[in-house]
């Protein structure tokens, strides 16, 4: 069961598991917190791992308006200094990558370490990142459910579905005309008119090779915006990497954040 953080006119849930210094998990445009579900256990042995659901989705109750990147960063900043920390790692997958990336340049005092997943760079929407994708995936939402199977191909390659079928119904039981699923969309379609380039926080971006939804290319121009970032390619992964390759990304984000941590202390020795 969550826990709820206030945070002005948004009850933010939450949960927080293990013990370390403080990881803020960001998920994708449809998911909720439960993504993170097979990954936590794999971080909390070394960090206090706080997976939480943005607004319109999950357990958190927010305003019935669409809301902004700055909005949802300035949440993301509030639940860390809520739960008593001045800053804290943050790792964000897809949409919640972009969400990441305000925080960064919004909050640069509040986050410590990030990781970028699966994303794109937070002046462009998805239409201007990808038009091609954005329309077929668009026209592919509108026709749920008979376009499930198809709209689960773009998120998780065919080999991945065979071993996972239920992921099908995923797609399948969305319901994308709900007044908040509306919402959502909306909020998907936002951007921020910053520049990667200004982000002062040491920046791990990591993509799927099979990615259909952001490919490759889009998510490593991002890092090639990022000064000083590293980069890591996931072979044979498609975009919901947390999913998919649960421990290379688990393993991934511990080295960053404990090789960077090492380099910092080393450098003020």
């Amino acid at each position: 069961m969550p826990e709820f953080l206030q945070a002005g006119d948004v009850r933010i849930a939450y949960e927080r598991t293990g013990e370390g210094p403080p990881l803020v998990l960001m998920h994708g445009a449809e998911a909720n917190r439960q993504m993170f579900g097979a990954l936590v256990p794999l971080l909390a042995d070394r960090f206090t791992v706080i997976a939480y659901d943005q607004r319109d989705c999950g357990d958190t109750e927010s305003p019935a308006q669409p809301a902004t990147l700055q909005e949802l960063a300035n949440d993301a900043a509030a639940l860390v200094h809520g739960l008593g920390w001045e800053r804290a790692h943050v790792f964000g997958s897809s949409f919640g990558g972009r969400v990441a990336q305000a925080m960064a340049l919004l909050h640069p005092g509040s986050v410590d370490r990030l990781v970028l997943g699966s994303t794109w760079a937070i002046p462009l929407t998805y239409e201007q990142a990808y038009p091609e994708g954005a329309s077929r995936i668009g026209e592919l939402r509108l026709r749920l459910p008979d376009t499930a199977e198809e709209l689960a191909g773009w998120f998780f390659p065919e080999r991945f579905l065979r071993e996972r079928p239920d992921l099908r119904r995923i797609f399948a039981n969305a319901r994308p005309n709900t007044e908040r699923s509306q919402r959502r969309t909306r909020t998907v379609s936002a951007a921020l008119n910053l520049t990667p380039a200004a982000i002062e926080a040491p920046t791990l971006v990591f993509a799927g090779a099979l990615d259909r939804v952001v490919p490759p290319q889009i998510t490593t121009a991002l890092a090639d915006s990022i000064p000083g970032s590293r980069r890591l390619m996931l072979d044979d992964v498609g975009h919901v990497t947390v999913m998919q390759a649960t421990d290379a990304v688990a393993h991934a984000i511990t080295n960053f954040l404990e090789e960077t941590e090492h380099e910092h202390v080393s450098s003020r020795a």
